[in-house]
């Protein structure tokens, strides 16, 4: 390059710092008036609030926190073909079986490993009772907040035990971690999606720190599941840098708040007699319920998305091809969240029949082929077989969607609801015509808030009911009456 050039390259005058207001006026023009918080602030599970970007001011008060070395590890971790924990290791990977979110999987393991640290060097010293304790933790598909959450447990555990001798916060109190890949959000259907959410949550768990993975094959090879760590590390070298993470203003903040909230939970299970108690009394597993239905109401309402399994179907994929991996030995449930998608599967191959949707589009193309596409994978999420068509005369279909626009709906159903002698139902959710879609024969409607498992339970039993006959499904007027 030319010294001319050089001489006018000057990257601070050139690009001068923007304040944070500046981005955040930005921000407000785009909006339009839209909220903010509702817009652009993502509420977690565990409640916490993420913010759409992050400073450098984000980071004031963690001195602590960007000074502890190897908050996530040393950068390396074993490849483990079998996840093999040792025998009285903390299991937090069984917790996040059982429903729990970040924040109880750091909390209770926690309590739980205090509560060992405490009986072990009742006998034997701090430092050789420290590396006696492991933790198993399993890693899930939110990638961002997995690897905070293996960075904050080595956090907490690090100030949990500096507590037995009121040491400082140093990285002379080893955490083991142990990880796999969690199983709550795999699915026996459209399997090899298995292995995209396996390789990002492995991603996590080496960028967070672990020192042992386990890439579970569900659904796809052991080679395979060997050969997504072999890439990661050596291809992608995830394990060249000690905590890639640190000084990350997003990951970092997430890491402490994180560990913040845990903490709290961390105190209260103290403080109510240790994890033992909590565990025997049912406390925590009254806890883990909550978390487990708030989180499943959400892969049924769809408003949490698991792909191939309640959105994005494969609906020439009518029985599995795998069995679910055997469940662990374990006081608490393992629920995997396809399982309610998949009994509604396994129901209607087991009737010997799939029932059919006759997806009737009519009128305004944009919305017509929107809503066509919309219940397409809604309905194909029971294993419904699906036809598209512009005229519902000769179908020998068991169910009739009309998809069109909402000012065409009320006529529309008006004519097909006299002619067949089948369910018609409405995709969308036109609420000024509710009851006039009703009077004319609508028996329900299919959109965006419906709840699917219930809504789809529904609908299968119907289809499958001893009733339905083969046939057409269309009659004459006269003969309707």
């Amino acid at each position: 390059m030319p010294e001319k050039a050089l001489e006018d390259l000057n990257l601070t005058r050139d690009f001068p710092p923007v304040p944070t207001a500046a981005w955040e006026a930005v921000i407000q023009k785009d909006l339009k008036g839209a909220d903010y918080e509702k817009r652009l602030v993502w509420r977690t599970e565990e409640q916490l609030a993420i913010r759409p970007y992050y400073r450098s001011e984000a980071l004031a008060g963690l001195e602590a926190q960007l000074q502890f070395r190897f908050v996530g590890g040393d950068g390396d971790w074993e490849i483990a073909e079998k996840f093999a924990p040792k025998p009285d290791a903390i299991r937090a990977d069984l917790l996040h079986e059982a429903g729990a979110h970040a924040v109880q999987e750091l909390g209770y393991a926690l309590a739980a490993g205090v509560e060992r640290l405490g009986k072990l060097t009742a006998d034997r010293p701090l430092a050789i009772a420290v590396c006696e304790v492991e933790f198993a933790f399993a890693v899930g598909a939110s990638y961002f907040l997995e690897i905070a959450k293996l960075r904050a447990a080595r956090l907490l555990w690090a100030r949990a035990v500096s507590a037995f001798e009121a040491q400082e916060l140093d990285a002379s109190f080893p955490m083991r971690l142990t990880v796999r890949t969690s199983r709550r959000n795999k699915s026996i259907y459209d399997r090899y999606t298995n292995m995209l959410r396996s390789t990002t949550e492995a991603m996590s768990a080496a960028i967070g720190g672990c020192d042992a993975l386990t890439v579970e094959p569900f659904g796809f090879d052991q080679h395979l599941a060997v050969n997504i760590q072999r890439i990661l590390k050596e291809e992608s070298h995830l394990n060249a840098v000690a905590d890639a993470a640190s000084g990350s203003y997003y990951i970092e903040a997430i890491t402490d708040a994180l560990a913040r909230e845990a903490w709290k939970l961390f105190q209260c299970v103290e403080s109510e007699g240790g994890y033992s108690r909590a565990l025997s009394s049912g406390a925590i597993a009254v806890s883990l319920a909550a978390s487990r239905a708030a989180r499943e109401k959400a892969v049924s309402s769809r408003r949490r998305t698991l792909v191939g399994v309640n959105n994005y179907p494969n609906v020439s994929e009518k029985t599995p091809e795998v069995a679910a991996l055997p469940l662990f030995d374990s006081p608490l449930p393992q629920v995997r969240l396809a399982e309610p998608f998949e009994k509604l599967r396994e129901r209607t191959t087991q009737s010997g029949r799939y029932p059919k949707v006759l997806l009737l589009k009519s009128g305004d193309v944009k919305m017509r082929i929107a809503r066509a596409n919309f219940a397409m994978n809604f309905f194909g999420c029971a294993g419904f077989d699906i036809v598209e068509a512009e005229t519902y005369v000769g179908t020998d279909a068991d169910l009739i969607v009309l998809c069109s626009s909402d000012a065409e709906y009320l006529a529309l159903s008006q004519e097909v609801c006299a002619t067949v002698k089948i369910p018609v139902i409405v995709a969308g959710n036109p609420k000024d015509q509710i009851e006039a879609l009703k009077a004319a024969g609508v028996q329900g409607f299919v959109h965006m808030q419906s709840d699917a498992i219930q809504t789809l339970t529904d609908l299968v039993a119907q289809a499958l009911s001893p009733a339905r006959s083969g046939g057409s499904a269309c009659s004459t007027k006269e003969e309707a009456k």
